[in-house]
């Protein structure tokens, strides 16, 4: 199994955004990919609610402002 690249991982963070914007929840498991979209909601100023569990976090939208 080839190993995932940076690159690979900023495509999944981008489309796992425009699910967030789309009102949608997300899930990521790997602490890189959770960092990237960690840091994606924080330049796009989104409103998130983060659940942590033992194998990943999930990404819930937040329409309240």
């Amino acid at each position: 199994m080839k190993p995932m690249t940076v690159l690979d991982r900023r495509v999944m963070r981008d489309e796992k955004i425009k699910q967030i914007k789309e009102g949608r929840t997300v899930y990521a498991e790997s602490p890189e990919l959770i960092r990237l979209i960690k840091r994606g909601i924080d330049k796009e100023n989104l409103h998130v609610i983060y659940e942590k569990t033992d194998g990943g976090c999930w990404f819930i939208p937040n329409e309240k402002k």
